[in-house]
């Protein structure tokens, strides 16, 4: 393992390690105001919700790494404390990026950018009517976590106000993971888009309670052809199959030649989602 002390390496190293290893990351498109009424926006990928009651979401504008400078939208939110956190999709990623530009003060990003936009119906600054969601936002607080270049600004905001493209909707009005097509902030110049085989599901354990992984016998758990994955599938189910399901499932299937084929097989169940049957091959 490389062992790395923060303190001892440099801002640009420090955060080139930090955002290649915390990702993919939601980016937040972040339309602001100034007091003399001058629209801005500008993408963050230090961002995430925090809260669902109250609906909080918070974003890091960091002090410039080269010069030090605070960015537009953390001198607009300290002036005008309102925001609307535009939610990045595919479509929209390369203007996105491109409003990210280092534009003189005064600068309208929307025009430079190629954005339309709209007025809010509760606060000031203008939703981006290209994002699929779009959240007004009243800035509760600012908290600066330090002073110099790299120090992040948290701009803890509440949501007010969610406008939602009726095309990413299903049929329940719900948002479709698969009709909003995400992007997400890697390291270096990679992003990530969360559409077609980058999708995959994992059932939340919120009212089963599986049988843990020190549960599974420990010639399973040693194999060398199972993965930790297959393990955790394995683990969380609620109960074994029985004595006679497991009897009656073998006559269904061929004679394995080895534990190696056995666990094979097992595998390729587990990678269809195939649980119950994966553990009647193994006992």
């Amino acid at each position: 393992m490389l062992s790395l002390d923060p303190k001892e390496l440099t801002i640009p190293v420090l955060q080139k390690y930090l955002q290649n290893a915390i990702a993919p990351r939601p980016i937040c498109f972040a339309s602001t105001i100034s007091a003399n009424g001058e629209p801005n926006v500008a993408p963050f990928s230090f961002f995430n919700i925090f809260s669902s009651n109250p609906p909080i979401a918070i974003f890091s504008p960091a002090y410039s790494g080269r010069t030090g400078a605070a960015k537009d939208t953390l001198k607009n939110v300290l002036e005008v404390p309102e925001c609307v956190i535009n939610i990045v999709n595919y479509n929209m990623v390369q203007q996105t990026s491109l409003a990210s530009s280092p534009f003189p003060k005064g600068v309208n990003e929307f025009e430079k950018a190629g954005f339309t936009p709209v007025a809010s119906e509760l606060i000031k600054p203008f939703r981006v009517k290209e994002s699929p969601v779009q959240m007004e936002c009243k800035v509760i607080e600012v908290k600066e976590l330090g002073k110099l270049g790299g120090a992040g600004n948290l701009v803890i905001c509440e949501i007010i106000k969610i406008h939602i493209d009726e095309s990413v909707l299903n049929e329940a009005n719900q948002i479709d993971v698969k009709k909003i097509d995400l992007v997400a902030r890697m390291g270096d110049n990679y992003y990530c888009r969360a559409s077609g085989d980058a999708l995959f599901e994992v059932e939340k354990p919120i009212t089963t309670i599986g049988i843990g992984y020190d549960q599974i016998p420990s010639e399973i758990r040693n194999s060398k052809i199972l993965s930790g994955n297959n393990l955790g599938l394995l683990g969380s189910v609620e109960a074994l199959p029985n004595t006679e399901e497991i009897t009656e499932f073998k006559k269904t299937i061929k004679t394995f030649s080895s534990k190696e084929d056995q666990h094979q097989y097992a595998k390729s169940l587990l990678e269809a989602n195939k649980v119950k049957e994966a553990w009647m091959v193994l006992l």
